[in-house]
């Protein structure tokens, strides 16, 4: 499995929205959603399997998401704890 991150930067007033529709739509490879402070408003873990293309799969499902204004992949090498 690889493990990634995606800050999210919303349209104004529909962080949970948005939250809530990355749960619903993407249940099975989201492993957590919080609302944050700063630049962006959401940042998204999620896992994949090895053999899935990380960028096909923010543009496609992540990017359709309305209300959904930028994004910011972070890949995650190695997990200490």
């Amino acid at each position: 499995m690889q493990n990634f991150f995606v800050k999210i930067k919303c349209e104004l007033g529909k962080a949970y929205e948005v939250a809530a529709a990355l749960v619903d739509r993407l249940e099975d490879k989201v492993e957590e959603v919080y609302s944050i402070s700063g630049e962006f408003d959401l940042i998204m873990k999620i896992r994949l399997e090895e053999d899935e293309d990380v960028g096909q799969f923010v543009n496609e499902h992540v990017h359709a998401i309305d209300g959904i204004k930028d994004t910011f992949t972070l890949i995650a090498f190695k997990a200490f704890k």
